[in-house]
């Protein structure tokens, strides 16, 4: 455990001190801002505007980190070849993939903090001296709690989307790993057709290989909440549960896959 506490704080150092991380940060903390801007121009939608793109931003931006600094992680190791000198230290192969897991994130949970440190100030602002007959017209306050909820969840999408990356960069170059990430990522994002694709073909064949890609492939969309807590909708505390849940099982799997093939990788 201290060599993954080892990789995963040097992991972090490294991150923290990468400029583009930084601009992807400070570019999500002034949208976050900017959208302050934008509801002022509408009607009454003011507050549902600026939880909307803040949301949004934090899930897109958080998106970017996962992908495009996950996709590096070995990668780069091989690529400067101090891949070598790290598997001559006491250090098992697994525990080198899990350092590199925990350390990217921690990184994304210190920069979704700041963003959601950003998210709050603006809400708190634009909550700020607002009479009580304008108050009673928002379906949520500005401050809701449930927005945490949203954030958590997106937290641990990120965290699934880490994993990925993790995953094949195990096996192939930045590029295509970034390509197959971003992708199955959309494809997650629309998991819910391929369950209801028997309703629609009359193949049996067909019905039974998208059911069972339905179940194969990650489903991103269990950790959308965002337009229910936007509109002040309820989410209960089990759906919230089984979707943390999930997040944190099928990393697990996708963590072991990428174990398996890094050990069985000759770097001679």
């Amino acid at each position: 455990m201290r060599a993954i506490g080892h990789i995963a704080v040097n992991v972090f150092r490294e991150s923290v001190r990468d400029k583009v991380l930084y601009s992807i940060v400070a570019f999500a903390v002034m949208l976050i801002a900017v959208s302050y801007l934008l509801a002022q121009l509408t009607a009454g939608q003011d507050l549902k505007i600026i939880k909307d793109l803040g949301l949004a931003s934090i899930a897109t931006f958080g998106l970017l980190m996962a992908i495009f600094i996950g996709i590096g992680l070995v990668w780069k190791e091989v690529e400067r070849r101090s891949i070598y000198g790290l598997l001559t230290k006491p250090i098992r192969r697994w525990e080198f993939i899990l350092g590199k897991y925990v350390g990217l994130v921690l990184t994304l949970l210190v920069n979704v903090a700041v963003m959601t440190a950003a998210f709050y100030a603006v809400l708190a602002y634009q909550g700020w001296g607002v009479d009580e007959l304008a108050r009673r017209a928002w379906p949520a306050p500005p401050m809701d709690p449930a927005l945490l909820s949203a954030i958590a969840l997106i937290l641990v999408e990120l965290m699934l989307v880490t994993g990925i990356a993790l995953f094949f960069s195990t096996f192939s170059g930045p590029f295509l790993s970034a390509v197959l990430t971003l992708g199955l990522w959309v494809i997650g994002h629309f998991n819910t057709d391929l369950r209801n694709f028997e309703n629609v073909v009359e193949s049996r064949a067909a019905a039974w290989l998208a059911r069972g890609l339905y179940y194969a492939l990650p489903n991103f969309d269990t950790f959308d909440i965002k337009a229910q807590v936007v509109q002040g909708q309820h989410v209960a505390a089990s759906y919230i549960a089984l979707s943390v849940l999930y997040g944190m099982v099928y990393p697990a799997l996708v963590l072991t896959g990428a174990v398996a093939i890094f050990s069985r990788r000759d770097f001679k």
